[in-house]
């Protein structure tokens, strides 16, 4: 973590939960200071006037609310950090494609905001280090780390993962199940559009049910019959279509 403590925003229009946001902030020893907004248009004038590395802000909010609020502040020519608060778990994909850092649901526990916290500072450390000297505010994380929302796939709540912590994608009817080291979940797309959006980060169509993560892959394991099998550092495998052996073979210097 950086010796600089962090500057945050908090936003709501429910003033007790507001207060409730700012005073759990303030208990943590990484956070310097924590200014409020009690609106979307009141924390746009303050974040215009000041340099945050953070902003908590509500999703439902009237007039701005926090997604309108979140797409005016990616503008910025140093935008803050974004992590959303909501008592909802259906904005999760559009704070995704904003790349906010975390999606908290309330009432947000301790543990949750620890998390969220730790990830801004990761974050602004990395915008130090490739800034030089000067602290510059980060435009969001690395494309290989970038946050997928996702759903628990035994029903749980709406979360983030890095896409760089996913194994492989399975076909699931209108879904995908994306498994990770320490999960299992679902996400609303086709095999089809994650092959096309997520190969320039190493991820490959291997067979017409899977998608894989190579950078995370550990052994290519022959078959008979002329496939092969994918075999992860837990143990875990997903097949290899016969006419993808030998390609894989070859990118992965077997």
């Amino acid at each position: 973590m950086s010796a600089d403590r962090l500057t945050i925003l908090a936003v709501d229009d429910e003033s007790s939960q507001l207060e409730d946001l700012a005073r759990l902030l303030r208990s943590f020893p990484s956070v310097d200071d924590v200014e409020c907004a009690s609106d979307g248009h009141d924390a746009l004038l303050k974040a215009s006037n000041h340099r945050y590395d953070a902003i908590f802000l509500d999703v439902r909010m009237p007039d701005l609310d926090g997604l309108e609020l979140g797409r005016v502040l990616r503008r910025f020519a140093s935008p803050p950090q974004l992590v959303f608060v909501s008592a909802y778990d259906n904005a999760a994909v559009d704070a995704f494609e904003l790349r906010a850092l975390d999606y908290l649901r309330k009432p947000v526990s301790r543990r949750r905001v620890q998390e969220a916290l730790e990830r801004v500072a990761s974050a602004v450390d990395a915008a130090e280090h490739d800034g030089g000297n000067g602290r510059s505010r980060p435009s969001g994380p690395p494309p290989d780390s970038e946050m997928i929302a996702v759903a628990n796939a035994r029903g749980g709540a709406t979360r983030l993962i890095a896409r760089n912590s996913i194994l492989y994608v399975q076909s699931h009817g209108d879904f995908v199940r994306i498994v990770t080291d320490d999960g299992r979940y679902l996400l609303r797309a086709t095999l089809g559009d994650i092959e096309a959006r997520w190969q320039p980060f190493g991820f490959v169509r291997v067979h017409r049910q899977y998608v894989a993560n190579l950078a995370r892959a550990v052994e290519l394991r022959p078959l008979l019959g002329g496939t092969a099998e994918l075999a992860f550092a837990d143990g875990q495998t997903i097949p290899i279509a016969r006419r993808q052996v030998a390609e894989l073979a070859r990118r992965l210097g077997v």
